[in-house]
């Protein structure tokens, strides 16, 4: 019998679902086994909260449809429990409530489920998930922040007494729930996140979190470091004058304080956060273990992405990593919403992966918790549309550098239920987008694909067509490092009248990162170069974080301020013999306004003056004779760089108003080299690749013919298969041909990639008996020892079999010898169709 508590429930299992496996979800080389087979999930969102019973097999079957392999679902707190405080969680009060039900239909459809049950949510939900009532029982939870003001946005300090008693109760429901269906007891639900976006809603008020219990933490924090007398001079501040220490700490030492207080109040108040969101991170891991959560991994969903530009991305990095980096079976996800790919903003995307993976251990791998999909309209009003394909390219990019877990957010919209009880707030429903939500999602409210259904559902069989070698490879990179400096991202918070704190965040968000107008990393990227990050904090738990003067080169965006670890770091990497590329200004100071100069002292330079662009003069450089003539170019800014007495230092570009150098080229006695540009060089590739090439940094893979935008890099497995992964964010077609490690791609063959495209390509693949060398067209599934599938691109084709054995074809392909081995070709016109190779 079915019952309005139970419908949904007995949807029959489609022919096509996959088989659940059982065992362990665990993470390991940086890869994601699923028990123990290396996959890549590919999820999208789906609400069941926000959906009737009725629409979840509509829903799951389309995400199925999609190639999806995997559901991800918020669990809202909020939705969750009742007007009389129980918690329902099997839909016995609403079916909006019926959590059970949704994990058993995934179960029966054979999709894996991404948990994510907060307790904050966002989501667009009121109070970000957390049910009204807290606020209202726990008022010293809700955090005062600057001059003891609230933010705009209502938040609470996540390591309250009252506030963790509570988020314990929520868990101690939900978890035992999930915990009945892992993976390790044959059901659906593969990971875990922990809590969701934590720290963000402080970040972007500027509401640092300032209870009483915080403040009495960082008291006791100040005290052990600095002593009682060394925290007073360090901040203007007793720790253990109470009241006087909160007041203090409120008014961002304004009031009184010097600004050396004032920058090493304001840095210290950042480190003293990401402390506090390491610790609730553990806490609710503590307690999800408790609850019987074991055998599956735990994730931290990074924020940060802001107006289609991932340059604040890497501050939630900079805020959560002591969460999550060196932690057992626990990984980060990105966040983002960038809007098009372009050349503007693919090396965002780019370096956001790159500084994710600086930090993580070896086991842990790259996931994106929330990967943009649809059509970018979420405000239902036009404002904004992007192509169908630009989700295609960012899923193409992210899975070449070693993304394990896609959650395409959101996947399906739906609409929000009232609340239990009115608030009176103009809707009295449970988030604040009024009754639907999710207009620019693949499948909008109603269930019907919008415009980014198929190209979604394209991406997806890109994915998993080259899964089985894919979730098994790493990219390889060039012969340098991008240099990510965590504390040039702890700039959340700034008292508005401390003017120098002010000044310290204007320089830092400038110049760090990606570099002065983002050149060093987009000049890299579209230059040809792949390349990792490194984390220079030298963080014990990170993977890559050891510098090797006889390894990459290091390439690092520099603001004048930089910490003394890292400037001693730099300049013993310089005269041990490591190369260096620093572009932006030479570092002077610490970020606590500590003045420093040890690494310009190391390569004996001194910055002489900095100039700026103003309203009618503008800095212009000319390269010097080591590269072929170039152009006068204007700059925003300049740094005149003076030598030390004897200094041998080579000008790479000077002022020409002055002749002063602008960048300069180091060499130290102990064979190191560092390259510094101290002005931002406009975004000429054969400058920069010159550059590169000054430093011995060479070209793994080259694209003779490509004009900027095209993407290029490699992954590989242990025993030399590879894919190459060619990324076209142009407007236009590129026509080129292909070389990887000095060795023509198929042959010399001339590609052909359509304006905003991509394609992934197999290299040395084995067979039973046979290899395929090349194709020009991408796999289309796994196949098995004696075939290969292939997805046939818009024009000719060819691939190359070396075997012995005979090679068959479907359709309209041809088979001629070649050499040792079978030459396959085809015709255009057939554009998404599956090629059939047969080995008999």
């Amino acid at each position: 019998m079915t019952t309005p508590q139970t419908a949904g429930r007995h949807t029959a299992r489609p022919p096509h679902a996959q088989e659940l496996p059982t065992g362990q979800v665990r993470l390991e080389s940086r890869r994601l086994l699923v028990g123990g087979v290396p996959r890549i999930l590919m999820a999208g969102e789906v609400h069941y909260f926000r959906l009737k019973r009725g629409d979840w097999a509509d829903r799951l079957g389309k995400l199925a449809a999609a190639g999806c392999t995997a559901v991800a679902t918020y669990m809202p707190w909020l939705v969750h429990e009742t007007a009389t405080g129980e918690i329902d969680l099997e839909g016995r009060t609403s079916e909006y409530r019926d959590l059970v039900g949704f994990l058993e239909l995934a179960a029966r459809l054979g999709l894996f489920v991404i948990a994510r049950p907060g307790p904050f949510i966002m989501a667009e939900l009121k109070n970000e998930g957390i049910p009204f009532r807290v606020y209202r029982e726990h008022p010293g939870a809700r955090p005062p922040g600057w001059d003891g003001e609230r933010g705009p946005t209502e938040t609470l300090d996540y390591l309250d007494a009252g506030y963790l008693g509570e988020a314990e109760r929520w868990y101690a429901a939900v978890m035992p729930v999930l915990a009945d269906r892992l993976t390790t007891r044959g059901g659906p639900v593969a990971a875990v996140q922990l809590d969701n976006e934590v720290g963000m809603l402080s970040w972007v008020t500027n509401t640092p979190e300032l209870t009483d219990g915080s403040l009495a933490a960082l008291a006791s924090r100040a005290e052990a470091r600095w002593g009682r007398r060394g925290a007073v001079t360090r901040y203007g501040a007793d720790p253990g004058d109470t009241a006087a220490w909160a007041a203090w700490w409120r008014s961002g030492g304004t009031r009184g304080g010097t600004e050396a207080q004032q920058l090493a109040l304001h840095h210290d108040l950042g480190v003293h956060h990401r402390e506090r969101y390491a610790e609730y991170v553990r806490r609710l891991s503590d307690s999800a273990r408790e609850h019987g959560i074991d055998g599956v991994p735990f994730l931290v969903n990074l924020h940060g992405t802001s107006e289609g530009r991932g340059r604040t991305f890497p501050i939630a990095v900079s805020q959560l990593s002591a969460a999550y980096a060196g932690r057992p079976q626990t990984t980060s996800g990105s966040d983002h919403y960038i809007g098009e790919l372009t050349v503007e903003n693919v090396p965002d995307l780019y370096v956001m992966n790159a500084f994710m993976a600086a930090v993580h251990d070896a086991e842990q791998p790259l996931t994106s918790l929330e990967f943009e999909a649809g059509t970018g309209d979420y405000g239902e009003d036009l404002g904004s549309l992007v192509s169908p394909e630009t989700t295609e390219l960012k899923t193409r990019l992210c899975v070449a550098q070693g993304n394990r877990l896609i959650n395409y957010y959101l996947f399906a919209g739906g609409h929000n239920p009232p609340l239990d009880e009115p608030v009176g707030d103009g809707n009295d429903r449970i988030a604040f987008t009024g009754e639907r939500h999710g207009f620019a999602a693949p499948l909008d409210p109603e269930g019907r694909p919008s415009s980014t259904y198929d190209a979604t559902r394209s991406a997806v069989r890109a994915v998993i067509g080259a899964e089985h070698l894919l979730a098994a490879m790493d990219e390889e990179h060039d012969d340098v490092v991008l240099g990510y400096v965590p504390d040039h991202y702890l700039t959340e918070y700034a008292h508005p009248a401390a003017q120098g704190r002010r000044r310290l965040v204007r320089e830092l968000e400038r110049f760090r990162g990606m570099g002065a107008r983002d050149v060093l990393a987009r000049a890299l990227l579209l230059s040809g170069h792949s390349f990792r990050a490194v984390d220079l904090s030298a963080a014990p738990h990170s993977a890559g974080s050891r510098l090797d003067p006889a390894g990459p080169a290091v390439a690092l965006a520099s603001p004048p301020v930089l910490g003394r670890p890292v400037q001693e770091r730099l300049a013993a990497f310089v005269r041990g013999g490591g190369r260096l590329l620093l572009h932006g200004l030479l570092p002077t100071h610490e970020e606590d306004g500590t003045p420093c100069t040890t690494l310009a002292d190391a390569l004996g330079l001194t910055a002489d003056a900095t100039v700026e662009g103003t309203v009618g003069y503008f800095p212009s450089v000319r390269a010097t004779d080591w590269i072929a003539k170039q152009p006068e170019v204007r700059t925003g800014f300049l740094q005149r760089l003076r030598t030390a007495p004897g200094s041998t230092a080579q000008p790479l570009a000077l002022d020409v108003t002055d002749g002063s150098p602008a960048a300069l080229d180091v060499t130290l006695d102990g064979g190191g080299r560092a390259l510094v540009v101290a002005c931002d060089y406009p975004c000429h590739l054969d400058f920069w690749r010159g550059l590169a090439a000054r430093l011995g940094v060479g070209r793994r893979v080259t694209l003779d013919g490509a004009t900027p935008g095209l993407v290029a890099t490699t992954t590989a497995d242990g025993s030399g298969q590879r894919l190459l992964h060619l990324v076209n964010v142009a407007p236009h077609a590129q026509n080129f041909t292909a070389a990887v490690g000095g060795t023509s791609v198929a042959d010399g063959f001339r590609f052909r990639l359509a304006a905003r495209s991509g394609l992934m390509l197999p290299l040395d693949v084995r067979l039973d008996g046979a290899v395929l060398r090349w194709s020009t067209a991408e796999l289309d599934g796994a196949g098995d020892s004696s075939t290969v599938l292939l997805r046939r691109g818009e024009g000719a084709g060819r691939a190359l079999v070396e075997t012995a054995r005979r090679v068959t074809v479907d359709g309209d392909a041809e088979v001629s010898p070649t050499g040792s081995g079978q030459l396959v070709t085809w015709s255009g016109g057939r554009a998404g169709r599956a090629l059939r190779i047969q080995l008999t």
